[in-house]
């Protein structure tokens, strides 16, 4: 069974479901993912990617920035 199959019928069981404790429990277990989800530092809203293209397109554009050369010249003395 496809992924996409297995979300509608999870659907379909939860718009079903009468027993309201069972259902705090799903939705707990739902919620508590997200909270880790939304503190991860791999994910951007729409804006803070764009806030931080145009940081990086700024700090470019002022000689704020490191190339590949200095980085390696900056290792070989740790």
């Amino acid at each position: 069974m496809d992924l996409q199959t297995r979300k509608l019928n999870l659907i379909t069981y939860l718009a079903q479901l009468q027993d309201e404790s069972f259902f705090d429990k799903i939705e707990e277990y739902i919620l508590s993912k997200l909270e880790k989800e939304d503190h991860s530092d791999s994910t951007f809203s729409i804006e803070t990617l764009i806030n931080r293209i145009e940081k990086s397109e700024e700090d470019f554009k002022n000689g704020r920035f490191r190339t590949q050369e200095d980085l390696e010249n900056q290792s070989a003395n740790w």
